[in-house]
C-alpha cells in the first residue's frame, strides 16, 4: 500500500494517511512506519482500527509488547491490551481542577520515569469518546530541548534529576497548574519503588538525538544541587518544556490511534467530567534500554 504522511498542528508529529489495517502489513510498511515514527515520535492514524486486532498488528511494528501484570486491567481475551476507562467497576480518584470535578487526568509525564528503565512507547486507541473533553496531549522533548540556549544545554548535560513514585497529583512541585482539591480516594494498591535519577538530557540510542527528559508529575530535585539552585533551574526548563510550541493536543474521534515514543515524548490525559464514560484501549511497547539509576 501507498503509506503517505502530513505533519500534525504546530510540525509535532505525523499523521499517517493511506493506511489499511484490515489486510495483513508488509515488511516493506512495518519498515516505513518505523521510521517515520523515529523521524517524529508521535504518529497519528484516523479511523484506523475498529477491533482489537487491529491495534495490536499496527503495535507490533514498533517492538516487542508488554503484558500488564494487573490482569483486572487486561481486555478479555487480549492480555497485551488494557483499558482505561471509568466505566463498570473501573474506579478512578476524582479530583477538582478550579472548582470542576474531573476523572482520568494525569498531568504531563514521562512512563515509568519513577523506575530505572523506560518503556519504548504505547498505542492508544479511542474505542468510546465522551461527548465533551477527554483530550490527549503530547509533548516533542526532542524539540524542546534543540530550543535550549547552546548556554543552557552547557549547563544541564550531565545533570541528573531525582524522581519519586507520585499518587495523589496535589505533591507535584512543578508543574501543576490551577487549584487542586481531592475529592474522593483511589482504592487500588500500588507497589513501592524506590527513588531513582535519570539525566535531564536523554540521548536516543539509535538516532543519537537528544532530549529534554523532564516528568513533571514525579519530579523533585536535582541530584547533588542545592535545592534553591536546583529548583530554579528545574523551573526554568519545565516552563520551557510546557510552551504549547513544543505540543500536540488531540481530540479524538472513535477508531483513532496515536502512537508515541516514550523515550522523547511526554503526554497528558485532559481528564473529563466524572458523569459521562470514555473508553481507551492501550498497548505498551516494551523498553530495552536502562536510562536511570536507584538511588
Amino acid at each position: 500500500m501507498t503509506i503517505k504522511t502530513k505533519s500534525l498542528n504546530g510540525n509535532i508529529g505525523l499523521e499517517i494517511l493511506g493506511l489499511d489495517l484490515s489486510k495483513p502489513l508488509s515488511d516493506i510498511d512495518r519498515e516505513v512506519l518505523y521510521k517515520n515514527w523515529l523521524e517524529a515520535g508521535i504518529l497519528l492514524f484516523r479511523n484506523a482500527a475498529a477491533t482489537p486486532e487491529q491495534q495490536l498488528q499496527l503495535s507490533r511494528c514498533f517492538g516487542e509488547l508488554e503484558i500488564h501484570p494487573i490482569e483486572d486491567l487486561r481486555v478479555e481475551g487480549y492480555p497485551e491490551l488494557i483499558q482505561l476507562t471509568n466505566k463498570g467497576n473501573y474506579t478512578e480518584p476524582l479530583f477538582s481542577y478550579d472548582g470542576i470535578p474531573t476523572v482520568g487526568r494525569i498531568p504531563w509525564h514521562i512512563d515509568l520515569i519513577y523506575t530505572p528503565s523506560l518503556n519504548r512507547g504505547a498505542v492508544l486507541r479511542m474505542v468510546e469518546r465522551p461527548p465533551q473533553c477527554g483530550e490527549t496531549g503530547w509533548i516533542d522533548g526532542a524539540a524542546a530541548y534543540d530550543e535550549l540556549s547552546d548556554e543552557l544545554k552547557h549547563r544541564i548535560e550531565g545533570l541528573e534529576a531525582r524522581y519519586e513514585f507520585v499518587i495523589d497529583v496535589r505533591q507535584m512541585r512543578f508543574g501543576l497548574e490551577g487549584e487542586v482539591d481531592r475529592l474522593s480516594d483511589d482504592l487500588r494498591q500500588f507497589p513501592e519503588f524506590r527513588p531513582v535519577a535519570h539525566r535531564l538530557v536523554l540521548e536516543h540510542p539509535e538516532t543519537g538525538r537528544k532530549s529534554l527528559c523532564i516528568s513533571p508529575v514525579q519530579l523533585i530535585n536535582i541530584v547533588g544541587m542545592e535545592n534553591a539552585e536546583g529548583d530554579a533551574l528545574l523551573q526554568i526548563l519545565v516552563d520551557h518544556l510546557l510552551e504549547p510550541r513544543f505540543s500536540y493536543v488531540h481530540d479524538w474521534q472513535e477508531g483513532d490511534m496515536v502512537i508515541w515514543e516514550n523515550w522523547r515524548c511526554l503526554h497528558m490525559a485532559f481528564g473529563h467530567a466524572p458523569d459521562v464514560s470514555r473508553l481507551v484501549h492501550r498497548t505498551t511497547i516494551k523498553g530495552d534500554q536502562t536510562f536511570g539509576r536507584v538511588i
